[in-house]
């Protein structure tokens, strides 16, 4: 089972001090890698100015379940190009209010619709 979660617009940039942000609509989260973890999101909710822009695009959020060939979790695919996407895998989800940071693992798996 496949469902849609959410879907919209995204941003990504660097800032000065060359932590990258991204923009999932309105929501925003700074991308850092983690030594011995790996990358990370953490809720972010100040503003950021920025100093390059490094990706936009078009974003879609999946929960997966019982699909052959999908790992059994939510799945954020980025657009990287005219037909081009690129698949993470959120081990729990999205960061939010309660939990503030998250694992993002890249990942080939894309969801085929």
């Amino acid at each position: 089972m496949i469902n849609l979660i959410e879907k919209g617009k995204y941003k990504l940039i660097e800032t000065k001090g060359q932590v990258k942000i991204l923009y999932l609509g309105k929501k925003q989260f700074a991308w850092v890698w983690v030594e011995e973890i790996g990358e990370i999101l953490v809720s972010s909710y100040t503003e950021h100015e920025t100093d390059q822009l490094l990706a936009v695009g078009k974003y879609e959020i999946y929960e997966v379940e019982n699909e052959p060939k999908l790992a059994d979790l939510m799945h954020l695919e980025l657009e990287v190009g005219e037909g081009l996407r690129q698949g993470y895998l959120l081990l729990t989800g999205l960061p939010d209010e309660e939990k503030k940071r998250a694992r993002i693992i890249p990942t080939k798996e894309l969801v085929i619709r």
